[in-house]
């Protein structure tokens, strides 16, 4: 992937996605903000995990992050 000049990282993508050491996506469940005394405590603790982004929206994601691996 071959960066143009003045290319800059877009802050809104930085600040939801994270990139691993070796070059995974990883994102945060949906569904934590509200109504969470409607979901039982399993499906809470599972949400609070990060999860991997599909290989299919990486590459979209990995070009807004220009400066990461």
């Amino acid at each position: 992937m071959r960066r143009p000049k003045g290319i800059k990282t877009k802050k809104s993508v930085s600040k939801r996605f994270k990139i691993t050491a070796s070059g995974k996506v990883m994102a945060r469940h949906s569904g934590m903000r509200h109504l969470l005394s409607g979901k039982n405590s399993k499906r809470r603790r599972r949400l609070t995990r990060p999860k991997l982004v599909n290989d299919r929206d990486t590459y979209k994601i990995k070009a807004c992050l220009p400066f990461t691996r």
